[in-house]
């Protein structure tokens, strides 16, 4: 029985990064530029940090967040109401067969990123840090 490359948890293909990677760029230039017909994406600042698509290029996931974290539900409402003419920009400027549906998603980089500095500043994980190691001793 054949079985899928990805099954394995290999990781995304190199021409699931290379097109992923497009459609950031082109979905960054696209709000950067206020090429999109809403009033809300033009009023608002939202990177693009991220984009995964899926193994068959049918689906791509757009990692956002609006500069500041304010109004993060607002802007993914108006980025949801812009679907279709996003994705007739991607269509434009990335060469696929077909052009990917868009998924938008909060991205919680940031955040993760602030956890794990707390948890690293604490005092207990600090004291463990500052113990010699068992390996040291032994030789």
């Amino acid at each position: 029985m054949a079985q899928n490359r990805f099954s394995g948890g290999a990781g995304p293909s190199n021409r699931q990064l290379r097109v992923g990677e497009l459609i950031r760029r082109t979905l960054s230039e696209v709000l950067q530029r206020g090429e999109v017909h809403s009033d809300a994406l033009r009023a608002m600042s939202i990177t693009v940090g991220e984009v995964r698509v899926s193994a068959d290029l049918g689906v791509a996931t757009a990692y956002v967040l609006p500069l500041g974290g304010q109004g993060a539900e607002e802007a993914l409402r108006a980025l949801n109401k812009s679907k279709g003419e996003l994705r007739h920009h991607v269509a434009k400027a990335v060469n696929l067969k077909f052009a990917p549906e868009l998924r938008f998603v909060l991205d919680d980089t940031f955040d993760r990123m602030d956890r794990t500095r707390a948890l690293l500043a604490d005092e207990r994980v600090q004291r463990d840090l500052a113990k010699p190691d068992d390996d040291d001793t032994l030789g």
